[in-house]
């Protein structure tokens, strides 16, 4: 099994789900370069991390750029709706 980090955040009424991969990811920063919103930055453990959640918009890009599929974006149906 490999280990990931799983974050969420909130966009609007919009719960997206961000799993970083460490198994796969090889800390090469270009989900962090990429992303418009500035979410994502090195960890102590240079790994990925979301150190601005409530910006993120969902788009993907850190996603879309990753060159070993190590990060992964979904709406999170389970999350709780905290705007009600």
């Amino acid at each position: 099994m490999l280990a990931y980090a799983c974050l969420r955040t909130i966009c609007g009424s919009i719960m997206n789900r961000v799993d970083v991969y460490k198994g796969w990811c090889k800390k090469c920063g270009i989900c962090i370069a990429f992303c418009p919103r500035k979410v994502l930055s090195a960890g102590e453990d240079g790994f990925p991390v979301a150190t601005d959640i409530e910006a993120c918009t969902g788009c993907r890009w850190c996603e879309l750029r990753c060159p070993d599929f190590a990060i992964v974006v979904t709406p999170d149906e389970h999350a709780e709706d905290t705007n009600d």
